[in-house]
């Protein structure tokens, strides 16, 4: 009996090994469900794998099931090359028979109108608001409403792969094994029968040399996607939203717009530091009094900073819409500024908040909670030159 390659042994796959592991994982895992879904971000890997899964119906390498419906997680903040890469790919996957749908989040959930409507400060990796409400909550809804309409369990194809990142690769190789499912032949995890949807990686083996020499070279799927490795470089970096303010540099955009096809998105990069703008103090409200939970215990994060003011939101907004009238891009769209400015109209403030707290760079007389919960006032020192920026 001929043994499953593994993943560690010394054997280097071939980007024709991987592929063949790849329709055994389709084969194996797809002819138990009617309903095929596939989660597209636009990046590389969702591509290989949306365009591989395309590729493996139409050629009849895998059994076809009754449906295959593409959902694209359009955040509106995905850098313009990809997104239009994006658009592109979807028409042909219609022409070639497969539904597509794109995903939008809701419009007050969308990020400028979260953000600068709303006034929620920018994410940080200790507050990232915004992957939950741009891409999982909209998927889900968009999935939920395939199973209603299928009314059987679906099976999302997704582009994991080992080597992304060391925490993603801890979680797969504990449960890998689960439900039958094998490292060499995909990531394949059951949920409950109520569920939406199972899930099947059938690209987790593969190394990011053969995601690029499918994605450039490999012609044999027959969709033009190469455009999207030239917006990633030679580099295995991983791309974000524009701007994003959970990584340190953004190299991505930063090699994107030294090449001269897209050197005129470069007014893009004064988004970050706008963003690092925007969480300073002094546009921001600040609480004065500790909160307190529902067992009466006293919030650590005594007198935190909190939603930008609507100072900070006009000129957040200005800022935006010069950048993207300067770049040729859209960032916000009539629909969304139209939206922002309604909600400054309703005063509208994140919830905990009114308005009526003091500004952030007020100085006040600090707060603290000791260990018995009791709330200890160290008082401003007078004459302080102390400022808060």
């Amino acid at each position: 009996m001929n043994r499953q390659i593994s993943l560690f042994e010394e054997h280097r796959l071939t980007l024709d090994e991987a592929i063949n592991l790849s329709l055994s994982s389709l084969q194996e895992y797809g002819q138990r469900y009617q309903h095929w879904s596939v989660a597209y971000s636009g990046g590389k890997d969702s591509s290989a794998t949306v365009t591989f899964v395309a590729w493996a119906i139409k050629s009849g390498l895998v059994h076809p099931p009754q449906s295959l419906t593409v959902l694209y997680a359009d955040t509106r903040q995905e850098l313009p090359p990809l997104q239009q890469s994006a658009v592109r790919l979807m028409a042909s996957l219609e022409q070639d028979g497969f539904r597509t749908q794109i995903v939008l989040p809701e419009l007050d959930n969308r990020f400028y109108v979260y953000m600068l409507g709303r006034g929620v400060p920018p994410p940080k990796n200790h507050f990232r608001w915004c992957t939950p409400r741009l891409k999982v909550e909209p998927m889900a809804l968009a999935l939920s409403s395939l199973r209603e309409q299928s009314q059987q369990k679906l099976l999302m194809l997704t582009g994991v792969r080992l080597g992304e990142s060391a925490a993603r690769d801890e979680r797969i190789s504990i449960s890998c094994s689960k439900d039958s499912g094998e490292c060499g032949q995909g990531w394949f995890q059951v949920s409950t029968s109520q569920a939406v949807a199972d899930t099947l990686a059938p690209l987790l083996h593969w190394r990011v040399c053969h995601i690029y020499d499918w994605l450039y070279f490999d012609n044999r799927h027959g969709y033009h996607i190469a455009d999207i490795a030239t917006v990633y470089g030679e580099s295995d970096v991983r791309t974000g939203c524009i701007g994003c303010n959970l990584i340190g540099e953004d190299i991505t955009l930063k090699q994107l717009v030294r090449n001269p096809q897209w050197s005129s998105l470069e007014p893009l990069m004064e988004i970050k530091p706008l963003f690092r703008e925007l969480t300073k103090a002094k546009w921001r409200k600040r609480k004065i009094e500790p909160e307190q939970r529902k067992d009466g215990s006293y919030a650590r994060n005594v007198q935190r900073l909190g939603p930008l003011t609507f100072a900070a939101r006009a000129y957040g907004l200005e800022r935006i819409l010069d950048i993207q009238h300067r770049a040729g891009v859209d960032l916000i769209n009539v629909e969304e500024v139209a939206r922002i400015r309604g909600l400054w109209a309703l005063n509208t403030w994140p919830d905990g908040w009114t308005g009526d707290e003091i500004s952030g760079n007020e100085l006040i007389n600090a707060l603290r909670i000791t260990s018995g919960n009791q709330v200890v006032e160290q008082p401003l020192l007078v004459g302080t030159s102390t400022s808060i920026c």
